[in-house]
């Protein structure tokens, strides 16, 4: 063996490969969407925005886009119903729905398990044999599934938890499909701004001080991650958290 040899990136093995990402618009599924393709994959992405997935194909040199909302099974099914081939299926979209159980509607509260538990299994369904054997599906979860609080989110880190369980029963229903969960924490990223609203600089302030590393992650970061759970052909039915040890504290 050459000792100066370099060992070949785990993501090379997506040369050539099918990506779809919901939820690839921006934030983290962006970041792995530019990762996957740099690893020679071709992606599409979607988002709820058409234009703004348009735009964040074109100026990513992305190989195409689609737009639905994901609580709309026939949008789900519309936008990968021309899709022959998905080697490896994303499911990152979902927004920061929060709110007390005993003062919240219910049916904003319900959109957390709407925009991912059954955004998933309709898309996995979509999807059906076009869902290469060989292939993995990708889904998130979020660090509250072990950390709930005490600030409107429990629906929301229910949801993250039972993404994670989810996983865990495809990944023997659909082998040898892939399954696997992401589970991040604090990612810099557009939804967190959305959800900290004008109070985001101070709470990031005091949240980089109680974390281990005393920063937010990047969606860069996260994507790898992403990357990775697509690429590693013996990552199956695993939970990835990328937290920066925020779980631990």
């Amino acid at each position: 063996m050459n000792p100066n040899a370099v060992a070949p990136s785990p993501a090379s093995g997506l040369q050539g490969q099918n990506v779809v990402i919901f939820g690839g618009t921006s934030g983290i599924g962006l970041a792995a969407a530019v990762q996957a393709t740099a690893a020679g994959a071709s992606v599409i992405v979607i988002g709820s925005d058409a234009e703004r997935a348009r735009q964040a194909a074109h100026a990513n040199g992305l190989a195409g886009w689609r737009a639905a909302d994901v609580t709309r099974r026939e949008q789900i099914d519309a936008a990968l119903a021309d899709i022959e081939r998905v080697d490896h299926l994303v499911l990152l979209a979902g927004s920061f729905v929060a709110g007390r159980i005993m003062d919240t509607d219910v049916d904003h509260l319900r959109r957390a398990f709407e925009e991912r538990v059954w955004a998933a299994v309709h898309a996995l369904r979509a999807l059906g044999d076009k869902l290469s054997k060989n292939g993995s599906v990708t889904l998130i979860s979020g660090s509250l599934a072990d950390r709930p609080n005490a600030y409107g989110t429990a629906v929301l880190a229910s949801a993250s938890a039972a993404m994670e369980a989810l996983a865990r029963g495809l990944a023997l229903e659909l082998a040898p499909v892939r399954v696997n969960t992401l589970s991040p924490g604090p990612i810099n990223t557009p939804i967190l701004a959305k959800a900290m609203g004008e109070g985001r600089d101070a709470f990031i302030a005091s949240l980089e001080q109680a974390l281990p590393l005393h920063r937010l992650g990047s969606a860069e970061e996260a994507g790898d991650a992403v990357v990775f759970l697509m690429a590693n052909t013996f990552m199956h039915g695993a939970v990835l958290n990328i937290d920066g040890g925020a779980r631990l504290v």
